[in-house]
């Protein structure tokens, strides 16, 4: 006769169920990149990175250097969905000042 007040694992029936943590994953990262052209001003650039991509001035004048010198320069590492949504801001904002100014992203 068992004790029903008790549950089973308790009782010695031969089993017990640990509760199985799920195992979680980090999304896969995106690094976004600016590449140089010969027509966009270097300050709107720096424009962009600061207001874009919250650069301070020092730092947004040493990326857009590098896109300068290198042809292209890393702005950021995000997930999918914020990664395309900063090149679609940047590559809009562009356009609509008049500038052929691209980014572009890939699989870190």
């Amino acid at each position: 006769m068992t004790d029903k007040s008790v549950p089973d694992w308790q009782a010695g029936n031969g089993f017990a169920v640990a509760p199985s943590k799920p195992e979680l994953k980090q999304p896969p990262k995106y690094r976004v990149l600016m590449l140089n052209d010969d027509y966009t001003p270097m300050d709107f650039v720096v424009e962009v990175l600061e207001t874009l991509f919250d650069m301070n001035r020092e730092r947004a004048t040493r990326t857009m250097l590098l896109v300068h010198t290198e042809g292209q320069a890393l702005c950021g590492i995000f997930t999918f969905e914020i990664a395309e949504a900063k090149v679609e801001q940047v590559n809009s904002y562009a356009q609509q000042h008049g500038h052929p100014l691209q980014c572009t992203m890939e699989q870190e």
